[in-house]
């Protein structure tokens, strides 16, 4: 058994953007837990691929059916999404082919994909946080500084977490963390994976 879904190919430019959580009331409505506070890919695809959690979830009372159908497919899924909305604290969404309570539930801990390629065009000065992983770090002085591993919100600002090779053999990453804002950052050019900043080694 399987979530009541095409089974198609992951394409290449894949990005995982959320998980669905649980089933939302009796009519095939889900929840969907967002990676990104700002979800305008989940907000704006029509299309969601959707995969198996990496790890089995518990299943909570009554769902263990669910859980079992849940892990036995593992080939990429085809969700088309006929609405998606804000509600209360979190996110809500239907699809076609998912009328009741027990298929929303089949879907339970499925990872989300959508295309990168699909996303919505960034605003002028804004940059989706996939795009800026990997991108090489460069000071004003042209001293690398390393490669973007991670960005993590600290509420007002983002920051980006920076990986360079350990400075001695046995020594771990050198990790740099460098406010992602106007005052430290310089200018990001995607073509050339740069980011040019304000910063020295040994701040």
């Amino acid at each position: 058994m399987r979530p009541p879904l095409e089974t198609v190919a992951l394409p290449a430019d894949a990005i995982e953007i959320g998980r669905i959580t649980d089933a939302w009331g009796i009519k095939g409505w889900f929840k969907v837990l967002p990676h990104s506070a700002s979800p305008e890919a989940l907000f704006s695809a029509k299309s969601w691929f959707l995969l198996p959690p990496d790890r089995p979830m518990k299943p909570q009372r009554g769902q263990e059916a669910a859980a079992s159908a849940q892990q036995a497919w593992r080939e990429p899924l085809l969700l088309h999404i006929l609405e998606v909305k804000d509600h209360s604290d979190t996110v809500v969404a239907r699809a076609q082919g998912i009328d009741d309570r027990n298929a929303a539930e089949s879907l339970r801990g499925s990872r989300i994909f959508v295309p990168r390629s699909s996303f919505p065009a960034a605003a002028d000065g804004e940059y989706y946080w996939v795009d800026l992983i990997g991108l090489q770090v460069i000071n004003r002085e042209g001293v690398d500084l390393g490669q973007v591993r991670d960005l993590m919100s600290t509420g007002p600002q983002t920051v980006l977490v920076i990986e360079a090779p350990a400075e001695a053999e046995g020594d771990k990453p050198v990790e740099r963390m460098i406010p992602f804002v106007a005052a430290f950052v310089d200018g990001v050019d995607l073509p050339t994976k740069r980011i040019t900043v304000d910063w020295q080694p040994d701040y």
